[in-house]
């Protein structure tokens, strides 16, 4: 029997596992996935892919969801730690373009993760017709979903049908990384009030990223975070090293970090991995 949406409660823990599954058929190619989706969730499913995106529109009589594909898992050192550091440098922006209007809407002190921004921009001009179309043949909740990169880009995509008056119904991500700064985070949380779920796995470390350094960042989530696994979500990077690595972390920079230290976070890595979320809430 496919996995199923509930409109209200919009907390409804079947929503989370299905919308899971949505996120994990997402990494699927299009040949493979339209029957994944059609198999596990009951929705007919595009697939809709610019560059280096991927992002799927599936709907039914009920529902209308929008699922983008997240990042491939690092699977050397050196990968992990250009994952965790090297690549979080010097990415907020104002963000420029045809969709600055929109972005610059949350604020003059809004900056935004230059890379996530670069995506969802080249995205767009396919998604947002393709949305605005299913949902005027008939009106029906829209559910935003996205694991890792796609959990930022379904948060920002969120933010452009908001601003473009379509009404998202819930935004929901799994071991999602920050979008941007404290004002971006708190523009999200008024023109997205209570329709944005952050599930967490403790041990994955890409929520806490990206980082400006290990001590201090100006990107910052927002709304609410429903943590998973056997301990607390971890409050920064540096936390969640120190943890990892029996303490080994403290007081050092990044750059010194010890292959020790990154040998103990790899070892949680695959905490990030859509099937350690699935089994936390009950999905196959």
């Amino acid at each position: 029997m496919p996995l199923s949406l509930v409109e209200e409660p919009a907390d409804d823990p079947r929503n989370a596992a299905a919308l899971c599954a949505a996120c994990d058929l997402a990494y699927l190619p299009a040949d493979q996935g339209a029957a994944a989706f059609r198999d596990q969730l009951g929705l007919e499913a595009t697939l809709v892919c610019v560059d280096n995106t991927q992002v799927y529109l599936a709907q039914n009589a009920e529902h209308v969801v929008v699922a983008f594909r997240g990042s491939e898992n690092p699977a050397s050192l050196d990968g992990l730690k250009d994952w965790l550091l090297t690549n979080a440098l010097n990415l907020l922006v104002q963000p420029q373009g045809p969709l600055a209007t929109e972005f610059a809407a949350a604020g003059a002190g809004a900056r935004f993760h230059q890379g996530f921004v670069t995506a969802i921009t080249a995205v767009w001009p396919q998604l947002f017709p393709a949305v605005e179309a299913e949902l005027k043949r008939a009106d029906r909740p829209l559910w935003v979903t996205g694991h890792s990169l796609g959990g930022a880009l379904a948060l920002l995509a969120a933010w452009l049908f908001k601003r473009k008056f379509l009404n998202v119904h819930q935004v929901v991500t799994f071991g999602a990384p920050m979008v941007g700064n404290k004002d971006v985070a708190e523009a999200i949380g008024r023109e997205l009030a209570g329709k944005v779920v952050r599930y967490v796995n403790s041990p994955d470390p890409v929520p806490l990223l990206p980082m400006m350094s290990l001590v201090s960042s100006e990107y910052l989530h927002c709304d609410r975070v429903v943590g998973l696994g056997d301990t607390a979500v971890a409050a920064n990077l540096l936390a969640y090293l120190r943890d990892a690595a029996g303490g080994v972390a403290e007081g050092v920079l990044a750059g010194d970090l010890h292959d020790k230290v990154w040998g103990a976070i790899q070892q949680k890595v695959n905490a990030h991995l859509l099937t350690d979320y699935r089994a936390l809430l009950g999905g196959s």
